[in-house]
C-alpha cells in the first residue's frame, strides 16, 4: 500500500474541497465530524484490518481542514483586516516589475505579516525597481480575494492577499538588493537579455524566451494564439516537461553510471531553476516530483510516480493551501497523473501489435508510441479542466504533441546551452543559435499549419459539447471496466466522433437563432459587444482593465462556438485600453473585413498599432467622419461619428446603433452626460429597446435628458472589479426612474439579447 501517497492525496483533497465548496466557516466543525468516525474505525481496526486504510484517509483530511483554518487566521486574515482603506505599508520587492497601461506593478513581501505577499501598483518609477529593494509609504489596500466576488483567485493561489495602489510618493532604499538570495531572479533577467542578444527574429526570440523562462510577453500575438489552439501552449508554462528537459540535458553531461553525481548536479540545478522562473505552483510541483524520483534510488527506495506526485503536491499546499486554486497547478497535476496512470497502458496498447524483427522500425514505433501515449494520457486528464477554465477542446492536440514536443525538447536544450555560451562570447552563441532557430521555426510552423485545419479546436461556450464530453468519458470508462474487446473501443470512438460533429452543428445553429442577436460579454471592467444576424457578425469594442480577464479570448471563444469564424467589421468607439486591449488577440484569431475607428489622435499610440495590425492582416480601415450604415443579414448597423471635437477621448468616440425591424440596441462607449445630450440633439435617435450604458455606469453618464429622448426599456451595464465606484448609485437610480430594467455583467455575467420578428 502506498502509505505516503494515500495520506498526501487525502490532505490535498481536503484543501481542494475547502476552496471549491461555497461555504465558509465550517472547516473546524467538519474536522470534528471527520475525526469521530476515524476514532471509531480505529477501534474496529484491531479486528478488521482492511479498515486501517481509512485512517490514512480520514486523519489527513481532518488535518487539512484544521491546517487551512490556522493558516487563514495567521496569514490571510491579518492582511484582510487592513484592506478597504488607506494604510501605511513596508515591503520588500521579491520579483521583477511588469509594465501596465498606467505605469508598473511588482510583487512585494509585506513586512509584519507572516508569509504574506502583495502586488504594488504605481507609476513608471516602479519599472526601475529591483528584487531586494524595500518600499515604504501609503497605499490603498484592496483585498485580493474579493476580486470578481470570489475567494478563489489567481492572486491568493500564489500567496498574494492584497493589492496596494500608490497614493503618495513611496520611499525606496536598497535593502538586500544584491544579496545572494536574489541571484536566481537576477539570473533569469540576464537570461532574457542574452536571448534577445543572440536571436534577432521576434518570433524565435519570443518563443525561446517563453520556453526557457515562461515569460510570454515578447511572443507575437499570432504565435501565441496558434500555440494555444493546437494544445502546445503548455510548452510555455514552465512545468514538468521543462524539468524533464533540464534533467535530460544534465544527464547527457554526466556518465550514465554516476547516479550520485547526477543527483548532486541535478537537484541544485532544479531548485535554482524553480526559483529562477518564479516559484509558480506548477513549477514547484514538477521540481519536487523530479527530486523525489532522483533521490529514491539513493535511499534504496523504489521510484514510484504516484508517491512522488502526491508528496510534491502536499509540500506545495503546506506552503500555501490556497495554491489548490491555481489553474496551472491543477493542469500540471492532472497531466502528471494522466502520464503516471494511463500513459504506460496506452504505450503497451500502441506497441503490443508489432512483433517484427526490424530494430529500426521497432525503434520508430516505440518512439511514436511513447510520445503519443504521454500526450493522450495527459490530454485525457486535463481536457475537462481546459474545457472548464478556457472553454476549448483541442482536437488536434495528439497530432500536435507528436509533431512538436520532441522538437521542443531539443529546442529547449539547444537554446539553454547556446544562451550560456552567449554569456561567454556573444558571437559564439549567435553562430550556434541556428539549431534552436530552426527548431523554434518548425514548431511555430507546425502550430500555424494545424490551426488552418477545419475544426482543429472546438469551444465549450457551446453547451452541447458538455454532453459530448460526458458521454465520451462515460463510454470509455465503461469500456475499461468491462471485458476486453477492441471492437467496443472502436465503436465508442466512432460514436464519440459523430456526437462531436452533431454537437458543433447544434451549437452553431442555436447560437445564431433569430433576426438579430447581441452579447454584452463579461470582460470585467471593460466593454465588448458582439452583434450578429444570420452568418454575419460585428464587434463593438473589445477590452478590459482587469489584468485577470482575457477580453480578446473571451470574444473569440464565444463567436467561434457559435460558428461565426469571420467578422464583417469591428467598431472601436474610442482608444482607451479597457475598450481596445483585447483586439490584438481577437484580430490574431478571427479575420475581419473592416475596422471602423474615430479620426482622432490618442496619446497611447493605440490608433497607430491598430492601423499597423490592420495593414498586416489585410483589413480595410475606415476613419469615421460621417455616418456609416451597414447591412448584416436582417440587421442594420449605423455608426455615428464623434459629436464633439477636442477634450477627453471619451467624448470624441463613435456611437453604434443596431436595428432589426423596430428593435434597436444603442452603444455609446464612454460618453459623459453632456456628450449624450449633444448626441440626441444631433441625430434622430429612435426609442431604444436596449441601451449599453455609457462608461460602465459612471455617475457622469446616463443623463436624464438623454434617457428621456431614447426611452430605453433595458439597460445593460458592462462592469467588473474597479476602484471607481462603477456603477454609481445615482446612475442606477436615473435608469430605474426612466423605466429601464437593469442587467449587469458583474452580477449576471454575459448578457444575451435575441430578436425575433423585429421585436
Amino acid at each position: 500500500m502506498r502509505v505516503l501517497a494515500t495520506a498526501a492525496f487525502s490532505f490535498a483533497a481536503g484543501l481542494f474541497l475547502i476552496l471549491l465548496l461555497p461555504w465558509s466557516g465550517w472547516y473546524l466543525w467538519a474536522a470534528v465530524g471527520v475525526c469521530l468516525p476515524a476514532l471509531g474505525l480505529r477501534l474496529w481496526a484491531k479486528q478488521w484490518r482492511h479498515l486501517r486504510r481509512s485512517q490514512l484517509i480520514l486523519w489527513p483530511l481532518a488535518a487539512a481542514l484544521v491546517y487551512f483554518t490556522v493558516y487563514q487566521a495567521a496569514v490571510q486574515q491579518p492582511v484582510q483586516a487592513r484592506c478597504g482603506a488607506e494604510n501605511d505599508f513596508s515591503a520588500t520587492v521579491c520579483a521583477w516589475p511588469e509594465e501596465t497601461e498606467r505605469g508598473g506593478r511588482v510583487t512585494v513581501r509585506l513586512h509584519d505579516f507572516f508569509g504574506a505577499r502583495a502586488v504594488y501598483y504605481g507609476g513608471g518609477e516602479v519599472l526601475a525597481l529591483e528584487p531586494g529593494q524595500q518600499l515604504s509609504g501609503t497605499a490603498w489596500w484592496q483585498d485580493a480575494a474579493s476580486i470578481r466576488g470570489t475567494e478563489l483567485t489567481q492572486f491568493t493561489a500564489r500567496g498574494v492577499y492584497a493589492l496596494l495602489y500608490q497614493r503618495e510618493d513611496t520611499a525606496v532604499d536598497d535593502g538586500s538588493r544584491g544579496g545572494v538570495q536574489w541571484l536566481p531572479l537576477r539570473a533569469v533577467h540576464a537570461l532574457r537579455q542574452r536571448i534577445a542578444a543572440v536571436w534577432d527574429d521576434p518570433s524565435v526570440r519570443g518563443f525561446l524566451t517563453a520556453e526557457l523562462t515562461g515569460d510570454r510577453t515578447e511572443l507575437p500575438e499570432g504565435d501565441a494564439v496558434a500555440m494555444q489552439e493546437t494544445g502546445l501552449a503548455h510548452l510555455f508554462a514552465v512545468s514538468g516537461l521543462h524539468c524533464a528537459f533540464l534533467v535530460t540535458l544534465l544527464g547527457l553531461l554526466v556518465p550514465a553510471n554516476r547516479r550520485r553525481t547526477l543527483c548532486a548536479v541535478t537537484i541544485p540545478a532544479l531548485l535554482f531553476y524553480m526559483v529562477m522562473v518564479g516559484l509558480s505552483p506548477s513549477v514547484a510541483r514538477a521540481c519536487i516530483m523530479q527530486i523525489f524520483l532522483l533521490t529514491a534510488p539513493l535511499l534504496r527506495r523504489g521510484s514510484d510516480g504516484l508517491t512522488a506526485l502526491s508528496a510534491a503536491l502536499a509540500a506545495i499546499l503546506l506552503e500555501n493551501p490556497f495554491a489548490a486554486g491555481s489553474v496551472s497547478l491543477q493542469l500540471s497535476f492532472a497531466a502528471a497523473l494522466g502520464m503516471v496512470l494511463l500513459a504506460p497502458r496506452l504505450d503497451r496498447v500502441f506497441t503490443g501489435w508489432y512483433h517484427g524483427g526490424s530494430r529500426l522500425l521497432g525503434g520508430v514505433i516505440r518512439f511514436i508510441a511513447a510520445n503519443l501515449a504521454a500526450t493522450l494520457g495527459a490530454m485525457v486528464f486535463t481536457a475537462p479542466l481546459i474545457a472548464w477554465y478556457f472553454n476549448i477542446f483541442v482536437v488536434v492536440a495528439p497530432l500536435a504533441g507528436l509533431l512538436a514536443v520532441p522538437a521542443a525538447g531539443w529546442s529547449f536544450m539547444a537554446a539553454f546551452v547556446t544562451t550560456l555560451l552567449g554569456f561567454v562570447w556573444l558571437p559564439l552563441g549567435r553562430a550556434l543559435g541556428w539549431l534552436s532557430f530552426a527548431l523554434a521555426r518548425y514548431i511555430l510552423w507546425t502550430a500555424k499549419t494545424l490551426t488552418a485545419l477545419p475544426f482543429h479546436a472546438v469551444y465549450f461556450d457551446n453547451r452541447y459539447l458538455a454532453y459530448w464530453m460526458a458521454y465520451t468519458y462515460i463510454a470509455f470508462i465503461g469500456c475499461a471496466l468491462t471485458r476486453d474487446s477492441r471492437r467496443k473501443y472502436a465503436l465508442a470512438s466512432v460514436l464519440s466522433a459523430l456526437l462531436l460533429a452533431v454537437s458543433v452543428w447544434l451549437g452553431g445553429s442555436a447560437g445564431r437563432y433569430g433576426d438579430m442577436g447581441a452579447l454584452a460579454l463579461d470582460v470585467g471592467q471593460g466593454e465588448s459587444v458582439a452583434l450578429w444576424s444570420g452568418r454575419e457578425a460585428a464587434l463593438v469594442d473589445c477590452g478590459s482593465s482587469n489584468s485577470f480577464v482575457d477580453a480578446g479570448g473571451t470574444a473569440a471563444d464565444r463567436l467561434e462556438s457559435m460558428g461565426l469564424h469571420r467578422l464583417r467589421c469591428v467598431v472601436v468607439t474610442h482608444y482607451h485600453a479597457d475598450h481596445t486591449n483585447g483586439l490584438y488577440e481577437l484580430l490574431a484569431r478571427l479575420p475581419v473585413d473592416t475596422l471602423y475607428m474615430p479620426d482622432i489622435e490618442d496619446e497611447y499610440g493605440v490608433r497607430q498599432r491598430l492601423e499597423e495590425l490592420a495593414a498586416e492582416k489585410g483589413m480595410d480601415v475606415v476613419l469615421v467622419t460621417d455616418t456609416v450604415q451597414l447591412t448584416l443579414g436582417d440587421m442594420t448597423l449605423t455608426v455615428y461619428p464623434p459629436v464633439t471635437a477636442g477634450g477627453d477621448l471619451n467624448e470624441q468616440g463613435l456611437t453604434a446603433l443596431a436595428t432589426a425591424g423596430d428593435f434597436d440596441i444603442l452603444i455609446t462607449g464612454d460618453m459623459a452626460g453632456s456628450t449624450e445630450r449633444k448626441l440626441a440633439e444631433t441625430y434622430a435617435l429612435p426609442d431604444v429597446e436596449v441601451l449599453v450604458v455609457s462608461h460602465h455606469g459612471s455617475r457622469y453618464s446616463s443623463d436624464e435628458m438623454f434617457l428621456r429622448a431614447i426611452r430605453p426599456e433595458t439597460a445593460v451595464i458592462s462592469v467588473g472589479d474597479n476602484s471607481y465606484g462603477h456603477p454609481a448609485g445615482e446612475t442606477l437610480q436615473r435608469l430605474t426612474d426612466a423605466g429601464a430594467d437593469i442587467w449587469r455583467t458583474d452580477e449576471q455575467g454575459t448578457v444575451r439579447i435575441t430578436v425575433n420578428g423585429g421585436n
